[in-house]
């Protein structure tokens, strides 16, 4: 029987989650995919209850992470108790509660069509057809408070949807959280919650630690509070649950439903990982859990923070693991490396001097085993730098330098909105920050400023009055706009239920007048 691969997130419509089918690329997603809602009726995928810019608290609140990269203990030492480590530890560990807005469920025909849809927005459903609310969905994790001044590690899965975050420490405070940023790809998320001096935690270097280390899952399992368990790091590199960056610790130390988010420590109470997932055919514990090591889950963080998104590095080669068959083929005696298959034409690797049928076997200082190992190397290359590689091609080893771009497609992944309540003006109407990647796939002019529409709901008040994905909100009530967070603000607790709203589209500006008295 196959395993089943879990979140350990806690939902209380979805206890277990299985993930055995690969995830969305969100570079696949079109831009009104990644904001976040004004009235919170419309959750998007990074649509939180305070999103706030990542580029502002980047200036105003620069990164501290304690860091300790020293390697551990001498093998062999016997801990008759960990109490003392779990004592240092254990503040730094978070619960992470969510929920997110219900929504109004569509009233459809038989054929799948949407009456409001069908008939144009000014139809008014038949008595006893009015959409209904769908239950309010809540869910628990746990997050690792990583700075002084509030920022915390968690999962992309933890808060994904998610339109409040309440963090909760083991002291008994409580605070809102604020997402900074999300990826997908690596299922890492970035919080914040107003604070100082709190307990933060420190970081290994992942890259150290070995198989057979022991180790500590700290977290939250089913939200009956903070729980400890032991074990040891049963693999490293694993990649297994169809994410497009995977480099995953594996542990025996049980990991259950609301352990998402928290922390996987040493036995000097650093953190080494972020536990993530486990594989099971139960949907309990089976003792294969898995984590996010530091270093990609801090490298992720640090770019949601200082640059509001996590660029990655292109190379623009097919790659393929180099098994002993073809390490034989192309006469190379130790099959380690990665096999290129194709390079695409005027990308880095064509301009490097790179060809198919070459062997990479060390890139930017790194040896290179697999195919997934140089992915994570390039990928985590900032864009523009000028990097070394070594290639085996035809059994000479040649030194090429390539200088790295970015990766084409790729899209923000932190969304720089904030979802306010259901009295506010707009309800339903998802907003982001009109970026240069939205402004060109848009083609709004220069000197247009403001913030571009990625939701609305069909039976909103400004969907009748006009509101289209696409659409740029430039003034609200006569009051310019310039970022989607500004909108969000002006709309919060309106003085009157119609609201004058200038956008421009692609024929030009116009003024709508939405009235929330006539909403749905």
């Amino acid at each position: 029987m196959t395993g089943m691969f879990l979140f350990r997130g806690i939902h209380s419509t979805h206890k277990h989650q299985p993930i055995d089918k690969p995830m969305k690329n969100p570079s696949d997603k079109p831009f009104w995919q990644r904001a976040a809602v004004i009235g919170g009726a419309c959750l998007m995928t990074v649509s939180l209850v305070a999103y706030t810019s990542a580029k502002e608290v980047a200036k105003a609140d620069p990164l501290h992470v304690q860091v300790n990269d020293a390697p551990l203990s001498a093998a062999g030492q016997r801990y008759p108790s960990f109490a003392p480590i779990v004592k240092a530890v254990s503040p730094s560990v978070v619960k992470v509660a969510v929920s997110s807005q219900p929504k109004a469920s569509r009233m459809e025909m038989p054929g799948g069509m949407d009456l409001r849809r069908f008939f144009g927005p000014g139809f008014q459903m038949p008595e006893g057809m009015q959409p209904r609310r769908m239950p309010r969905q809540e869910g628990v994790g746990s997050g690792v408070i990583v700075t002084k001044d509030g920022y915390i590690l968690t999962n992309n899965h933890v808060v994904d949807d998610a339109s409040t975050i309440k963090v909760t420490m083991i002291d008994g405070r409580e605070f809102e959280g604020k997402v900074i940023g999300s990826d997908p790809k690596t299922d890492v998320a970035v919080i914040k919650v107003k604070a100082n001096d709190l307990p933060a935690i420190t970081l290994a270097d992942s890259d150290r630690i070995e198989v057979g280390d022991t180790v500590l899952a700290v977290g939250h399992p089913f939200g009956i509070g903070q729980s400890v368990t032991t074990g040891i790091v049963s693999a490293k590199g694993r990649a297994t649950l169809g994410l497009d960056y995977e480099d995953f610790i594996q542990t025996d130390a049980a990991i259950n439903p609301g352990n998402s988010g928290g922390a996987l420590v040493d036995v000097d109470g650093r953190l080494i990982g972020m536990n993530t997932a486990i594989l099971s055919h139960s949907g309990g514990n089976q003792g294969i859990g898995f984590a996010v090591p530091t270093n990609l889950a801090r490298w992720v963080m640090e770019s949601l923070v200082n640059n509001g998104r996590v660029e990655r590095g292109f190379l623009g080669v097919n790659i393929q693991d180099l098994t002993p068959q073809l390490a034989k083929q192309f006469k190379i005696g130790n099959a380690k490396g990665a096999l290129v298959s194709g390079v695409t034409p005027d990308s880095p690797a064509d301009k490097a001097g790179m060809k198919s049928g070459d062997v990479i076997t060390e890139f930017n200082g790194k040896p290179v085993t697999d195919s997934r190992q140089l992915k994570l190397q390039v990928g985590s290359t900032v864009p523009g730098a000028a990097v070394p590689a070594t290639v085996l091609r035809e059994g000479k080893t040649l030194s090429l330098n390539v200088t790295v771009t970015e990766l084409p497609g790729e899209k923000v992944a932190a969304a720089s909105s904030e979802s306010m309540n259901a009295d506010d003006a707009l309800h339903g109407v998802g907003v982001a920050d009109l970026d240069r990647a939205t402004r060109d796939q848009l083609k709004v002019p220069t000197n247009v400023k403001g913030a571009v529409v990625t939701q609305v709901e069909e039976d909103s008040a400004a969907y009748e009055a006009g509101l289209r994905q696409g659409d740029v909100i430039t003034e609200i009530n006569h009051q310019p706009i310039q970022n989607a967070e500004q909108a969000t603000a002006v709309c919060e607790k309106p003085a009157d239920k119609v609201s004058l709203v200038k956008i421009w589209s692609r024929g030009g500006s116009r003024y709508v007048v939405v009235d929330e008295s006539k909403a749905g």
